[in-house]
């Protein structure tokens, strides 16, 4: 992601998030976040169809957020942002991913359990707009045997399905 993708970023984000998306401010401070690494998808005309933001921080891989523009829901683009922040894992050594994800958000935790994510707790009210919880997930060591088998075999499903879309990522 780069300055000039923030107001689409923006854009995306009410469409995904509603009224308690993140603002410009937030996503330029991203920017400047040297542990902060955020990824978009682009289609062929250079439309933002998606991005992924994690932190890399010490042995571990936060996720901050992921939003698929609600047009091109269903078509891998968040599995696929997902394998890029993957890969970036394993290029920098890092051995855990975790995220929170809304609890009535079942959509998203079946992708995430997909690739090999697993609830270990709850953070109670955790989202301030409606005092939802949160599922906390984790993964185990991303350099295990276990988890190697889940991401692989999600990754062998992405490379057989044609991806319309030009896989343009870029910090």
């Amino acid at each position: 992601m780069t300055q000039e993708d923030v107001a689409q970023i923006v854009e995306l984000d009410a469409l995904s998030f509603g009224a308690h998306h993140w603002d410009s401010s937030s996503f330029y401070a991203e920017i400047q976040n040297d542990l902060a690494h955020y990824y978009v998808a682009r289609d062929e005309n250079g439309e933002i169809l998606g991005y992924i933001g994690f932190w890399l921080v010490f042995e571990e891989a936060h996720i901050t957020n992921i939003s698929v523009n609600p047009k091109f829901r269903r078509k891998k683009v968040a599995q696929v942002l997902l394998r890029e922040m993957i890969e970036c894992c394993y290029k920098n050594m890092i051995k855990f991913i975790t995220l929170e994800v809304r609890v009535s958000n079942v959509p998203a935790i079946s992708l995430y359990e997909k690739f090999g994510m697993k609830s270990v707790g709850v953070r109670k009210g955790y989202y301030q707009d409606n005092n939802e919880d949160a599922l906390i997930m984790f993964t185990n060591n991303i350099f295990y045997s276990s988890f190697r088998a889940i991401y692989e075999e999600a990754s062998k499903e992405l490379d057989r399905v044609e991806v319309k879309y030009d896989k343009a990522f870029r910090r």
